[in-house]
C-alpha cells in the first residue's frame, strides 16, 4: 500500500512529517485543518489537498501569500507528483513523497504527528532546500524608489552652495556689490 506525506524543510518545525490521509484536506494555520501549521506566513484556510484517482490534487484557497508548486504559483487545481516542492510563502517548504507502508503497520493519525516536535537532525537529516522567490512574467520586481534620495541630495547641494556664497561675499566685503539696497550702500 503506498501513503502520501509532506516533510517540511523549511518553516517553523524543520523536519516533522505531516501523513496524508483522507479524500479532503486543508492546509493552514487554523489548528483544527488536517495539515495545521502555525506560522503568520499561512492563511487560516491556505490550501486544499483532494484525493483524486490515486493521486492528490492541490489547489490554493486565495491565500493572502499563495502556494507555490516547484517555484510555479498555484492559477488552479495541479495534480502533485512524488518529489514536489510545496511552498507556501516565502518561507514554508515542504517536500511532498510516496512512502511503502507495511499493511500490518499501526498507523498514527495525521494530528498527533503534526503536533509532535521534530525530530533531532542527527536521525533525519534534511538537505537545505534554496528558496528563491517567484518571477512572474509582466509583473515589475520590488525595486527602491530613489526620488526622495535626489531629491533631499539637491536641496543639500542647493543650501551648501548659498552658504559658501554667502561665506564669499563676507569674507570679500562685496556686500554693496551683490545687495545695493542695503542700508549704508550708496
Amino acid at each position: 500500500m503506498s501513503q502520501f506525506q509532506f516533510v517540511m524543510r523549511s518553516g517553523p518545525t524543520p523536519g516533522v512529517t505531516f501523513p496524508l490521509e483522507g479524500d479532503q484536506l486543508i492546509i493552514g494555520r487554523d489548528s483544527s485543518n488536517s495539515v495545521a501549521i502555525n506560522d503568520a506566513e499561512i492563511s487560516r484556510k491556505h490550501s486544499r489537498l483532494s484525493f483524486q484517482g490515486g493521486k492528490y490534487v492541490l489547489e490554493d484557497l486565495g491565500s493572502t501569500n499563495g502556494t507555490f508548486v516547484n517555484g510555479q504559483r498555484l492559477a488552479g487545481p495541479v495534480v502533485l507528483k512524488p518529489g514536489d516542492v510545496i511552498s507556501l510563502g516565502e518561507q514554508i517548504v515542504l517536500m511532498y513523497d510516496a512512502i511503502n507502508m507495511d499493511p500490518g503497520a499501526t498507523i498514527a493519525s495525521p494530528r498527533a504527528f503534526a503536533r509532535m516536535t521534530p525530530p533531532p537532525i542527527q536521525q533525519q537529516p534534511v538537505a537545505p532546500v534554496q528558496v528563491t522567490p517567484p518571477v512572474y512574467p509582466g509583473v515589475p520586481s520590488k525595486k527602491t524608489n530613489l526620488i526622495p534620495f535626489f531629491i533631499g541630495g539637491g536641496i543639500l547641494l542647493f543650501l551648501c552652495l548659498c552658504i559658501s556664497f554667502f561665506w564669499w561675499v563676507d569674507a570679500t566685503y562685496r556686500w554693496c556689490t551683490f545687495f545695493p539696497f542695503i542700508s549704508g550702500c550708496s
